[in-house]
């Protein structure tokens, strides 16, 4: 064996290792809020539904709820699974709202990968300036061709009243 060919073999034996290892570090922690199993599996974890909240970047008092299914198994176990484009949105007024930096309309609030490569789930949010109403849009984008799956949850920017036995501020 020549010294190119070894050299050729050797990274790309590098690439196979580091690319999986690479994926599986970088994930999302998920399940932060829960999760629930859908579907037992023999080897490796069970298929479930996980539950994220997560707060937008640029408006202060809003939080969203994300459930999407999330593939077990040998290959979900390691990482290496496509999950399906299977998602679900709810955001809500958690606080007084308060637009911390310029909105675009489409820009991304929340992004995860849902396959080694190819797949991601994305939240974007759009300003709804006639009705004064936050939308949120969660779905599934795939380099060659994406899912019309998708869900939608709105937020009216109102004042705020908190909740009996609340703190004033959250």
């Amino acid at each position: 064996m020549n010294g190119t060919l070894k050299i050729a073999l050797i990274a790309l034996l590098v690439l196979v290792i580091a690319l999986p290892a690479w994926w599986f570090l970088s994930r999302p922690d998920r399940g932060s809020t829960g999760e629930v199993s859908t579907r037992f599996r023999w080897l490796g974890p069970n298929d479930k539904i996980v539950v994220d909240g997560f707060d937008d970047p640029k408006v202060q008092g809003v939080t969203c709820h994300l459930a999407r299914a999330q593939t077990g198994g040998i290959g979900g176990g390691l990482g290496v699974a496509e999950d399906t484009s299977d998602a679900s949105i709810a955001c809500r007024q958690v606080g007084p709202i308060r637009i911390v930096a310029p909105l675009e309309d489409g820009e991304r609030v929340f992004n995860e990968s849902r396959s080694l490569l190819f797949k991601r789930l994305r939240v974007v949010r759009f300003f709804d300036r006639a009705r004064n109403v936050l939308v949120y849009v969660a779905y599934s984008e795939r380099v060659i061709e994406g899912s019309p799956a998708n869900s939608t949850s709105t937020v009216p920017i109102m004042g705020w009243t908190p909740p009996p036995g609340a703190s004033p501020e959250r």
